[in-house]
């Protein structure tokens, strides 16, 4: 079972050829495993859907719910009717239901279809070269920005914004997918940092005269097409509002273009729009609540992520504040608006609700749910009662209906430990619960830590250990949650299982995370090595025995920090699927902190592993999916062969097939007995 949200009510449920009844005001509850999550239904009349396959409710608005089955969709009413939407071989991509779901509408062929429910649909875009597509979000956004979609409807459904992506400007970089019996050359348009981008052009069709405008949303002061960037589209009633990014990602500009034609004003006197800039980069947002008057976002502007509110003549009034980060805005009545934030520790974060004028007031916002635990909230749209997914060092996650003043009404995965048939119930006893604090950075700052110990831990004896590290901006490894499994399978073993979140990691501000920019692979690693001195120093660490791992960045960091500690300051390290050469990533990725290679060259050859290859005396293994299409296996390949060159042994394990992640039981299994071997010969030998 998977649930996910895309502007509406999406569940996908793998089933065996159950039945699932669904009725009005039911919370419908489909477990699988450990996963779980629900969606609702409040109006209408029952309904049963035969869920012989895998279906995803993408659509749903009171009346019924779309659902792609078998390549095709299908439109089912509450009352029990279900109507086949199409019949074709090829598939409909990214489905959606218009607002009052009065049509559907999917691309298809590069082309974006739209029809009324229970007609037949037609694509509203012409069919043009290959590199031509409609409706669809270009790589870069759907890879960096968060942005899955290239249409948006309007709330009354009167018109519909969509793209038009070209990507004849992007390079087609050849990449080999190499699997177990065949390799294949994949002609593949990537954007590398410091080429062209896509041309992205966006246009708004008007349904009942079918008439199609372009929305003019690039700056003339921001250079060529492919040097902007698309970040947000959203609806204000029938009026438009568009978030755009300059190629260096210094400003973030919004501006709201009213119908018909859904122009953009220039001025800021012309009308609501939202301006952000800082002198390194900017951080977007998925945050656009419309209000009586304006609207909602959150900005880093004061150099954390607080709330603004933006009124109809551009107003930015700042609604939270402090030394702290929102993660969200979760919902908001007439009386109080709630959001998630790290308000209390930047270890756990919390559901807060602040009364409507009391921001005014200096008064502070009120947490609603219990400290000891982090939190994920979904709130109803009337804002009365939420969805809570919570989880502690010592309880897995469990996820139940609440109050909105945070009184539980009914748990709906309990997932107590106390139960004997829970599958972690007879290990239990020995599950080890981490140590947390702080050490401090160069310039100060509060670097957080976690440090777990064996479950048989005697302070009379000494361990190895093993640093996991990521280390990555938007990424954050130490917090007050259920821990990884795999690190009570490394205490098991008896390893210390250090982690440290470096500066340059989320959910601290700017000054934390702004200190890599144009040069990561050295504030991160000073940061990790005073997290290793701090290791070397308990009396139960032996410093001759300590590992260090980490994939993707974690990778990159692995390595960086491998190369740059003094000689024999590891025993081993494994370095997974690693960055190796940032002109080897994507632009808006790699150039949102490192700008291009053309304005950065001793940045980019600073930031990457090989100036430091020499340095290479301890253990390393090197693993990488040999069909990985995000961080390509060239990075590993290359590092190899200057390895090689500078006669630099090493240890090597590829996954034929695989890409970034390496998938299947059966793999995951053999990439974890892979680690363990390496890590116990070079960490406990002899034992």
């Amino acid at each position: 079972f998977h649930l996910a949200h895309r502007g509406g009510c999406m569940v996908r449920v793998s089933t065996t050829g159950e039945t699932v009844e669904l009725a009005q005001g039911d919370l419908v509850i489909i477990p699988h495993g450990a996963a779980h999550d629900i969606f609702s239904f409040s109006q209408g009349d029952d309904v049963v859907l035969p869920l012989e396959k895998v279906l995803e409710v993408t659509g749903y608005d009171g009346s019924g719910v779309l659902v792609p089955l078998d390549g095709d969709l299908y439109f089912a009413l509450l009352d029990g009717d279900v109507t086949r939407l199409t019949d074709t071989e090829e598939s409909e991509l990214n489905p959606k239901l218009s607002s009052k779901s009065g049509y559907v509408s999917f691309v298809r062929d590069r082309q974006l279809w739209v029809g009324k429910v229970g007609e037949e649909a037609k694509p509203i875009t012409p069919k043009e070269a290959d590199t031509i597509r409609w409706g669809e979000a270009e790589f870069v956004a759907q890879e960096e920005m968060s942005r899955y979609t290239g249409y948006w409807w309007s709330p009354d459904e009167a018109y519909v914004a969509f793209t038009r992506v070209d990507e004849s400007t992007v390079d087609i970089v050849p990449r080999f997918d190499i699997a177990a019996d065949k390799v294949t050359v994949i002609e593949q348009r990537y954007p590398k940092a410091g080429r062209p981008n896509a041309v992205v052009d966006l246009f708004v069709r008007d349904m009942e005269t079918g008439k199609a405008v372009e929305v003019e949303w690039r700056r003339e002061n921001w250079g060529p097409a492919t040097d902007q960037y698309l970040a947000r589209v959203n609806w204000l009633g029938a009026d438009i509002f568009v978030q755009s990014v300059d190629r260096d990602q210094k400003y973030i500009h919004g501006r709201k273009g009213q119908a018909p034609d859904f122009s953009l004003p220039v001025s800021l006197r012309d009308g609501m729009q939202l301006n952000e800039a800082h002198e390194t980069w900017v951080n977007l947002s998925s945050d656009f609540r419309r209000i009586e008057g304006g609207v909602l976002v959150t900005s880093e502007e004061s150099g954390f992520r607080h709330i603004y509110s933006i009124g109809g003549r551009g107003q930015f009034d700042q609604i939270t504040q402090g030394d702290w980060v929102v993660s969200s805005i979760t919902g908001h009545t007439r009386d109080n608006l709630y959001f998630t934030g790290y308000k209390d520790t930047p270890l756990e974060r919390h559901l807060y609700r602040l009364g409507h004028g009391d921001e005014a007031e200096g008064i502070e916002p009120t947490r609603i749910t219990p400290l000891g635990s982090s939190w994920s909230i979904r709130m109803s749209p009337d804002g009365q009662s939420y969805i809570g997914t919570s989880s502690s060092p010592t309880q897995p996650p469990q996820v139940g209906l609440y109050k909105s003043d945070g009184t539980l009404i009914t748990w709906i995965e309990e997932n107590s430990l106390d139960d004997p048939d829970h599958p972690y119930y007879p290990y239990k006893d020995n599950h080890t619960i981490p140590e947390y604090g702080t050490l401090k950075a160069e310039d100060g700052q509060d670097l957080y830590y976690s440090i777990q110990l064996p479950p048989d831990f005697d302070e009379t004896k000494k361990y190895p250990a093993l640093v996991e590290v990521y280390g990555g901006p938007h990424a954050q490894l130490v917090t007050r949650n259920w821990e990884r499994l795999s690190d009570q399978y490394y205490s098991r073993q008896g390893y210390i299982v250090f982690r440290l979140d470096n500066r340059g990691s989320d959910n601290r501000g700017r000054k934390f995370e702004n200190v890599i920019y144009r040069r990561t692979g050295g504030p991160e690693v000073r940061d990790q090595l005073v997290g290793v001195d701090y290791l070397k120093s308990l009396p139960y660490v032996d410093s001759d025995r300590i590992g260090i791992q980490g994939w993707s960045y974690g990778g990159y960091m692995t390595l960086m920090t491998l190369l740059q500690a003094p000689q024999g300051t590891f025993a081993a390290a494994v370095s997974g699927a690693p960055v190796t050469d940032w002109a080897l990533y994507d632009t808006f990725y790699t150039e949102r902190y490192m700008d291009t290679p053309q304005d950065n060259a001793d940045g980019y050859e600073a930031s990457s592993v090989f100036p430091y290859i020499d340095n290479l005396e301890d253990p390393l293994l090197l693993i990488h999916g040999m069909a990985d299409d995000n961080v390509v296996f060239e990075n590993s390949t290359r590092l190899m062969a200057e390895l090689q060159k500078k006669g630099k042994t090493f240890e090597l394990m590829t996954y034929p097939g695989q890409r970034h992640g390496i998938r299947g039981k059966e793999l995951q299994t053999h990439l974890m007995r892979t680690r363990m071997a390496f890590l116990n010969r070079h960490l406990k030998p002899g034992e």
